[in-house]
């Protein structure tokens, strides 16, 4: 718990004076601090991964946070599957609200997973447990993550890697949203896709 507390309390500064402290264990700080994301909600996904390009790089930085991050995700969905055929958890999936939920999640779930995975302030945790708990297909929920998360991935390393250049020209922000805008709408073709034959 009081690592926890530590880890929480770290500043921008801080968290890049580790990473550059450790960057001679090669990958395994930057991986494992976009790892501990999904079990850590409150840490700072743009601030880790920005640093993870800073430091390493732009392409190692964003191979790095990708994997860290799809690792994590990744663990989450397969422990919550695991855990869903316990006797208490389906108990509170039979819950009014939570049964609602879940028959959302599995109408949307292609959609769900991808477009909440292109955003970096997104709830990680949440999007993985509604995805297990509503019996998302492995396959499927990889192939909603992986892409998903490589866009949110390589943006923020893009802006993190020289962020003096964004505030410089503000405009190339701006064309960023635009790439999201973009794949979102490509999401609901996707998925309009895959739902149509059902």
């Amino acid at each position: 718990m009081n690592t926890l507390a530590l880890l929480l309390s770290w500043s921008e500064a801080d968290l890049g004076e580790w990473l550059e402290r450790f960057r001679a264990w090669g990958p395994l700080p930057g991986i494992l601090l976009t790892f501990m994301k999904s079990f850590v909600p409150p840490l700072p996904t743009m601030v880790i991964i920005g640093l993870n390009a800073a430091v390493y790089g732009l392409w190692q930085g964003f191979l790095y946070s990708w994997l860290g991050i799809v690792g994590g995700c990744i663990t989450t969905f397969i422990l919550v599957q695991k855990a869903s055929s316990l006797r208490y958890v389906q108990r509170w999936m039979r819950k009014p609200k939570v049964n609602r939920a879940l028959v959302w999640a599995r109408r949307n779930a292609f959609s769900y997973v991808f477009v909440l995975s292109l955003f970096p302030a997104g709830p990680f945790v949440a999007v993985n447990v509604a995805a297990a708990a509503a019996g998302m297909r492995l396959r499927s929920f990889l192939l909603a993550l992986l892409p998903g998360k490589a866009i949110m991935v390589f943006y923020v390393s893009y802006v993190g890697h020289d962020v003096r250049r964004f505030m410089e020209r503000p405009w190339e922000l701006a064309l960023i949203l635009l790439l999201v805008a973009v794949c979102w709408w490509l999401s609901r073709r996707v998925e309009r896709y895959f739902t149509a034959g059902r």
